[in-house]
């Protein structure tokens, strides 16, 4: 990577052709202007990097089977046809796209060897990180909202939450994280690139793209960052606020079993809504740096794999329905005569006399 930087500062004027080659910028004096990028990703080693690939792709395969098959159990189980599962559907549809962006094309260069990307790619997959993610932010708060509503007025519950609120909601939650995408793409994508291509990460993030800027003026970025703060606080807030109610009501419960099982459908979501906004903050808010360290490289694998994977696990672990509802789907599956050969079977056997009912 130093041979190819250090190329870069000797060749200004080298014309601008395939992925990742350079010209000169005529607006920004003894500059380059960048036609393509090189997602550094984990190492410099091209058989480090295909191991990182591998593991990556291990993952990931195992997100996306758990979140699918959530999806599955929610969409065909008539006891999960609820507000909360409706939600929670298309959070995990959500971070089936989310982690589907990064994770694919890291593996492909991983054993390709190749780790340039256009600039079209790169605002592709901004575009399309950018979105999901905000996406599942304004989903998480709409998944608080209703907390709020079950718990604090359960006399309400059905006719606020009704079928078409519901779907106003999660169509507002796409909607709004689509146009937020578009706009943050577009106002990093405005500015002219130069200097080093080199992106010491293993997708396109913004810290990096603002450190080879060579734009005067980032105004349009910094109205991208000022909305996209203004809309992260609002949701901070309307979920702070939302389990504050909903704690002290739960408090005021005066059974123990009761306010467990209050705060056993509150914690998981709050639990998820916390990892992704922490990761989400240390990735996308750093200070630009030509290198990623350590914990720059780890918290760009937890933001993009840990969020998905918490999903499906913990509303499931603990949930009697999701867990009536994988039984159910392992007897449609596994005839009854075969049913100790199911590979599903010993996973699930302790769940039997919660489902007889």
């Amino acid at each position: 990577m130093e041979m190819l930087e250090e190329y870069l500062r000797g060749n200004p004027r080298k014309k601008a052709g395939t992925e990742g080659e350079v010209v000169e910028d005529s607006r920004v004096p003894n500059a380059t202007r960048i036609t393509g990028f090189i997602l550094m990703g984990f190492s410099s080693t091209p058989e480090l990097q295909t191991v990182c690939g591998l593991f990556l792709l291990v993952m990931y395969l195992a997100v996306i089977m758990s979140n699918l098959l959530l999806i599955t159990l929610i969409t065909l189980d008539l006891k999960l046809q609820t507000p909360m599962y409706f939600f929670l559907k298309n959070l995990s549809l959500l971070d089936v796209f989310f982690i589907s962006v990064p994770i694919p094309n890291f593996f492909i260069n991983s054993i390709t060897h190749n780790n340039s990307i256009s600039i079209l790619g790169c605002a592709l997959q901004l575009f399309l990180m950018t979105s999901f993610g905000a996406g599942d932010v304004f989903l998480l708060t709409a998944m608080s909202c209703d907390r709020y509503v079950a718990i604090c007025c359960p006399l309400h519950y059905e006719a606020i939450m009704s079928n078409g609120n519901c779907v106003l909601m999660v169509g507002v939650s796409w909607a709004t994280g689509i146009l937020f995408g578009a706009l943050y793409t577009a106002g990093t994508f405005s500015m002219p690139f130069c200097g080093s291509m080199v992106i010491p990460q293993f997708f396109c993030d913004v810290p990096s793209l603002l450190r080879i800027s060579c734009s005067d003026t980032l105004v349009v970025i910094y109205i991208s960052l000022g909305i996209g703060f203004c809309l992260g606080m609002v949701c901070i807030i309307c979920v702070v606020l939302s389990y504050f109610y909903i704690f002290s009501t739960v408090l005021k419960i005066p059974t123990t079993k009761g306010q467990s099982k209050a705060f056993g459908t509150c914690l998981p979501h709050l639990t998820v809504f916390s990892v992704f906004i922490a990761t989400a903050c240390f990735v996308n808010l750093k200070p630009p740096s030509s290198s990623a360290s350590i914990a720059d490289r780890l918290f760009s694998v937890l933001y993009t794999v840990l969020p998905p994977a918490l999903n499906p696990v913990i509303y499931s672990l603990r949930n009697t329905d999701v867990k009536c509802a994988l039984r159910s789907l392992q007897k449609i599956l596994c005839p009854r005569g075969s049913l100790h050969f199911c590979p599903w079977y010993s996973a699930s056997h302790f769940t039997t006399k919660l489902c007889n009912y």
